[in-house]
């Protein structure tokens, strides 16, 4: 019974960590480039009181064992890169990525940060950078007197400046992807970075190397789905409280137990 009470106590704690990413994608619904993350659980060790294959009594194979699960464990929480649907805000450097990769930007550190909110705006020297005022790499810098700016799929940024009616080049933007983009590590404020496991970034112009394209005028909203998140909640509810059902039968049959002598 006692071994029971801890088997079943695993499986409350793998449901309270799912309830934790649930609660976590679900806060996230409207975040710009949201990615939504899901728990992968491992059962533990087993207790083996009988190999499969061994020898009876009779001189018979036995052909299954007797193997007793300790209970549950978590293996990974990882991220699921779909792509979320675009939403048209017709801000002129608001970026949208169509397919694969990540815009890059340039941390306070000087190490490189990955991102797929392209909600960008310009700082007082004219660099397009995050709403945490992280440049993107590498950097472009809009005119001051620039009458309008536009970004086509390929990533080139073009503008418009007074007194002319030819656009001008001010930049290229430059996107990253990974081999492995679930191995990246998540910082907060929308960025990522890159580990051991999600390899070396591969980068280039959008449309290039697999790349996506530059989609200017949207945003990326969350790849969250609002149902399947609830649904998961009640699942993951209902396996809360049949793990605590097992705990209290086992403590009452432990009782049960101690109540024999009387």
């Amino acid at each position: 019974m006692i071994r029971a009470m801890y088997t079943a106590g695993t499986g409350m704690q793998a449901q309270q960590l799912n309830i934790d990413v649930i609660s976590n994608n679900l806060a996230n619904v409207n975040t710009t480039g949201f990615k939504r993350s899901r728990p992968d659980f491992q059962d533990l060790l087993y207790q083996t009181l009988r190999l499969p294959g061994t020898t009876s009594q009779t001189g018979d194979q036995v052909p299954t064992g007797i193997q007793l699960g300790l209970g549950t464990k978590p293996a990974a929480v990882s991220k699921i890169f779909i792509e979320g649907d675009l939403q048209q805000t017709q801000n002129q450097l608001d970026l949208a990525i169509q397919g694969k990769g990540f815009f890059q930007v340039l941390r306070p550190d000087g190490t490189t940060a990955y991102t797929r909110a392209g909600a960008f705006k310009l700082d007082n020297t004219g660099r397009m950078v995050t709403s945490d005022g992280y440049p993107m790499t590498p950097t472009v810098i809009i005119p001051s007197d620039a009458i309008s700016i536009s970004i086509d799929q390929q990533g080139r940024v073009s503008v418009l400046r007074p007194g002319t009616v030819t656009p001008t080049v001010a930049g290229t933007i430059t996107m990253a992807n990974f081999l492995n983009p679930a191995g990246l590590a998540a910082l907060g404020n929308n960025l990522l970075m890159q580990t051991d496991a999600s390899g070396t970034p591969r980068t280039g112009s959008p449309g290039t190397n697999e790349l996506g394209t530059v989609q200017q005028g949207f945003l990326e909203i969350s790849n969250v789905s609002v149902v399947e998140e609830l649904t998961n909640m009640i699942l993951a509810q209902r396996a809360y409280e049949v793990n605590s059902k097992a705990i209290q039968t086992a403590d009452e049959m432990l009782q049960t137990a101690n109540n024999t002598k009387r």
